[in-house]
């Protein structure tokens, strides 16, 4: 798709340049303002002075073009931004709704099993302009439509209409059921974009005196938008772009050929020069052993064939595979057979190297599996579920924040999962996934600083949180009831029964989540309410769960009663929530996370976890070499992409199994690629402390490599840093930020202002744009 040039970095640099320049001539002018500087006068006391006078003057004279440069790229910006518009969130549901009902098992369809949602068949826009001279403006929508100028009605289904010099307000009412009412609007000044507004009930008659009826109770929000920036591209025509590769190697056989691409990939099949009369079977495999399973492989394509000319054909469905296996029957021939590589077209911004090659190889297909499960939304797995997961999608979310930095994936996967009142159910059926929704939003706005989208979805984050306090039970917990699934983890043996201490820790967080929120669209009450609950919460989290004697949460309250079992989810969530004081976090790391004898985790999922909690507490040490054994591992065993799971004990094929399947497992699941995150936040050590990265810290951990470097992405362009044993090297876009470190020696360098902490950490403030080079002793 075409991106508009002048995007949101483009911008930033604009900015930022000229702040830079506003600073630099306010330097210079005053300067030249002092009593012995004299432009141009060899008598000024020295060489640098001279300099300085004489550079005063022009810079001066730049900043004016520089600022109207400025101001007429951001309208230039602004006249180019036309798109097409809907209600927020109904083009995410729909799209959703087509892309998770693709999923196919055996040939068969297979739906997911939650409520799917629908978008709003008629939709009002409005916008009021005020023109300095008369306008032609171009209308196309998606669906049947007409249009109001200043509340009159216009004859018939006008595609140009003409509008007066002045004030006025334009209304467009779109009906379509098969797909998204949206609109596309076009003139010099007058376009459609975010800031039109819409409704799906506009509440709007006219009484039998012709009075327009009081409409001032409408529920009117910002429309929704994505980057469809012409008219001949509607929303329904989105598709993901294609290349096509071709195979690495083909094994031909007498009525069979084994085709092997190399590496896990997603597209679709093509078969070239087609020809003849019989049948056709494409058995589908991650694995060379699913795809010459014929009972065995789970996904597979059946076609008869009757060409009498030899013509190219693609198959229908984009599926995930490494290996295909094509069988034939009867007289039907191919000259080739290739694939389509599909894919969402979003660029990395971040980065990450060190000398170790084992972890840079791990990142790097950390990388790769994220980009296979970032389609139209994020996505759990490419071969089997294909669909949206909660918790799938959080962690991807996190991942995206160190690489990516897309904020329009992550908000459309929101928009997706939550679908519309009234909440039957919880998102995905399970309760730590409705949870999950909440931490997604509360990170979201941590990491971007983006209000709108809160403001936009706060009255759908009180209706799921008014379902959840309605299951609460007589205690204001929560425990499974019927038609709640209590997932946490693929564990043997887990238990479900009870009140979960893991729940009510992600009900805690959530609360705070709706706090943040109620503050944002200042709903005090609101405000007050979810602080006091989730204080509550927390307390009883405490009360109830925490064992003294085993100096860890238990794992739930089965009948009034602590159970006996102690589990790593509660305790290692609540290290990195910092619900733990700093003796419990010591206490929990022995006898927790650092324990043989708890159970151990065997998903990526938890693992992520798990190592971000060992992480935080300082272990990345140990973490480096957990992600070397676990990831490492799946490397030896020629994964190209992360798996869904992964057992050490376990041998050859029997890595495949899973849901009592033979190839049940996938073998590229999102969940697999933490290693993006753990390296970005806990090694480079770049996290935000305020929205949108205004603030930042910098804490750099080695944890046993001799250096390190890498880029994090901000909503204004990336930090970039750069560590080893003796030298950090430091730059930030903008924001401002703390780089502490520990040293020996107290750090040097040029332009740095060093603050002691105790106990040999520093603290050096980073301003935005500037590169530090600090010398120091890694401790």
């Amino acid at each position: 798709m075409k991106k508009n040039i002048f995007d949101t970095n483009f911008i930033a640099t604009i900015k930022l340049l000229l702040r830079r320049t506003l600073v630099l001539q306010e330097f210079y002018s005053a300067f030249f303002s002092r009593k012995d500087a004299k432009f141009l006068n060899h008598k000024t006391q020295s060489n640098n002075s001279n300099f300085l006078c004489v550079f005063a003057h022009p810079l001066r004279l730049c900043v004016k073009p520089l600022f109207f440069l400025f101001i007429a790229l951001l309208i230039s910006q602004a006249s180019s931004s036309q798109t097409w518009i809907w209600y927020p969130g109904d083009y995410e549901i729909w799209l959703s709704n087509q892309m998770q009902n693709r999923r196919t098992d055996r040939g068969t369809f297979f739906p997911v099993f939650w409520k799917v949602d629908s978008h709003y068949p008629l939709m009002d826009f409005h916008k009021v302009f005020d023109l300095k001279e008369q306008e032609e403006v171009s209308i196309y929508a998606e669906g049947q439509y007409n249009v109001k100028l200043d509340g009159k009605p216009l004859e018939g289904t006008p595609t140009k209409i003409m509008v007066p010099a002045g004030k006025h307000k334009i209304n467009i009412k779109v009906f379509c059921q098969q797909a998204v009412p949206s609109v596309y609007v076009k003139g010099k000044t007058i376009v459609s974009d975010g800031t039109w507004l819409t409704t799906f009930e506009d509440k709007e008659w006219i009484d039998e005196t012709g009075k327009t009826s009081d409409i001032s109770a409408t529920k009117w929000l910002n429309a929704g938008y994505w980057n469809f920036s012409r008219p001949q591209q509607p929303p329904s025509k989105f598709k993901l772009p294609v290349t096509a590769l071709k195979a690495v190697s083909k094994q031909v056989n007498s009525n069979s050929i084994l085709v092997d691409f190399g590496k896990e990939t997603f597209g679709f099949i093509k078969l070239h020069g087609l020809k003849g009369k019989g049948n056709i079977t494409i058995y589908y495999g991650e694995s060379k052993e699913e795809a010459l399973s014929k009972d065995g492989a789970v996904t597979v394509d059946w076609l008869t064939i009757n060409n009498t000319v030899a013509k190219d054909s693609v198959m229908p469905l984009s599926k995930a595979f490494r290996y295909i296996n094509i069988v034939r029957d009867g007289a039907v021939h191919f000259d080739d057979v290739s694939m389509l590589y599909e894919y969402a077209d979003i660029k990395d911004k971040g980065s990450f190297t060190c000398n170790d090659e084992e972890i840079n190889k791990i990142y790097d297909i950390a990388k790769y599996t994220l980009h296979l499960s970032t389609r139209e939304f994020f996505i759990d797995g490419i071969k089997r579920d294909r669909w949206v997961w909660s918790g799938d999608a959080y962690q991807s979310y996190l991942m995206n924040y160190y690489l990516m930095n897309d904020n329009r994936t992550v908000t459309s996967t929101m928009y997706a999962l939550r679908g519309k009142d009234p909440v039957t159910a919880h998102i995905n059926t399970i309760m730590d996934y409705t949870f999950y929704w909440f931490l997604g939003i509360y990170d979201y706005y941590l990491y971007s600083g983006d209000k709108t989208f809160i403001q936009q979805n706060y009255d759908r984050m009180k209706s799921l949180m008014d379902y959840v306090m309605g299951r609460r039970n007589s205690d204001g917990l929560l425990q499974g009831l019927p038609g709640d699934w209590i997932f946490i983890d693929w564990a043997a043996g887990l238990s479900k029964k009870g009140e979960v201490s893991f729940e009510q820790l992600l009900f805690a967080r959530s609360l705070e989540t709706m706090a943040l929120c109620a503050d944002i669209v200042n709903d005090k009450q609101g405000a007050t309410q979810y602080k006091t609950l989730s204080t509550d919460i927390r307390k009883k989290l405490f009360d109830i769960y925490w064992n003294e004697q085993k100096q860890a949460l238990v794992h739930s309250r089965v009948d009034g009663k602590q159970t006996d079992n102690v589990t790593r989810y509660s305790n290692m969530f609540a290290i990195f929530f910092d619900y733990f004081n700093e003796q419990q976090k010591q206490a929990v790391k022995k006898s927790v996370l650092l324990n043989n004898n708890i159970q151990k985790i065997t998903t990526p999922y938890m693992r992520f976890y798990e190592l971000e909690a060992l992480c935080a507490m300082g272990e990345q040490n140990y973490v480096l070499g957990e992600m070397k054994d676990y990831w490492g591992g799946m490397l030896k065993l020629g994964a190209t992409s992360f798996w869904e799971e992964y057992n050490p004990e376990k041998k050859g094929a029997e890595h495949y199994a899973m849901y009592g399947r033979e190839f049940g497992k996938s073998l590229c699941h999102a969940w697999g690629a933490s290693p993006i995150y753990l390296l970005g936040k806990y090694y480079l050590g770049i996290k935000p402390t305020s929205p949108g990265y205004a603030t930042y810290v910098v804490e750099p951990n080695l944890g046993g490599l001799q250096w390190m470097q890498g880029k994090v992405p901000t909503p204004n362009n990336n930090i970039e840093l750069y560590v080893s044993k003796e030298q950090v090297k430091i730059k930030g876009a903008s924001g401002t930020g703390t780089l502490r470190i520990k040293s020996k020696t107290q750090p040097s360098g040029k332009n740095i202002n060093t603050l002691a902490k105790g106990n040999d950490i520093y603290e050096i403030t980073i301003q935005p744009g500037v590169e530090y080079i600090i010398n120091y002793s890694a401790k």
